[in-house]
């Protein structure tokens, strides 16, 4: 069987919102990124996993829609995932989960400096070399997700912020280009993003003051 061949059921309608058909694809990219999120304001090791299966979903469906920056945004969240795996077991010493902390100063210039740097070339690249139809809107979008990811495989609060940020960009792109489903999932994503907001300040905060044991199950 080809790989053609193992993917077609995934890419055929399953239902059909607002006369436009949606994939397998992109129900179980909706399913795994909520469960994601979820877990991720939840502080839960499962995250990571979960994401990792979202992102290998999301890289055939923005293929297929043309968001060819969004596709290749996906192979880097999944190095990352397990970056931010590593770190989460390992940054906060034995046997103790990595606590949450602000971002400093010297992060904040670094992170800006590469999302600068990124968007601008992202645009370029996908307006010259593709025929996306939202080039500096993909990238941006790109350069937004990367600098949350970041932040979020090293615990700091703030990666909130980049990613609500985001998905203000991303519901109405993802509408743009027909992908209702993926909007609203967008949009869930963002009332999960404001939870897991409150969460992490909480825990900065210092309400669950004793060091907490790694959550792996």
């Amino acid at each position: 069987m080809s790989l053609a061949e193992f993917l077609d059921p995934l890419q055929r309608p399953l239902v059909t919102v607002l006369d436009t058909p949606v994939s397998w694809t992109e129900v179980l990219g909706f399913g795994s990124g909520a469960l994601c999120v979820w877990l991720v304001a939840r502080q839960h090791l499962a995250n990571w996993p979960i994401g990792i299966a979202n992102n290998l979903f999301f890289i055939l469906l923005f293929t297929q829609a043309g968001l060819y920056a969004d596709a290749g945004l996906q192979v880097v969240f999944i190095a990352l995932a397990a970056y931010g795996w590593w770190t989460w077991t390992h940054g906060g010493g034995p046997g103790l989960a990595l606590p949450v902390r602000r971002t400093t100063r010297t992060e904040w210039g670094r992170l800006f400096a590469a999302g600068a740097v990124g968007t601008l070339g992202l645009t370029l690249l996908l307006s010259r070399a593709t025929d996306s139809t939202v080039p500096f809107w993909d990238a941006l979008t790109t350069g937004l997700s990367l600098m949350a990811t970041y932040g979020q495989c090293r615990k700091r609060l703030e990666s909130w912020w980049l990613w609500i940020a985001a998905d203000v960009v991303y519901i109405p792109l993802y509408a743009h280009k027909g992908l209702y489903l993926t909007s609203l999932l967008y949009a869930g994503f963002l009332a999960l993003c404001l939870v897991g907001l409150r969460e992490w300040s909480r825990d900065r905060a210092g309400v669950r003051r004793q060091p907490r044991e790694v959550n792996v199950v």
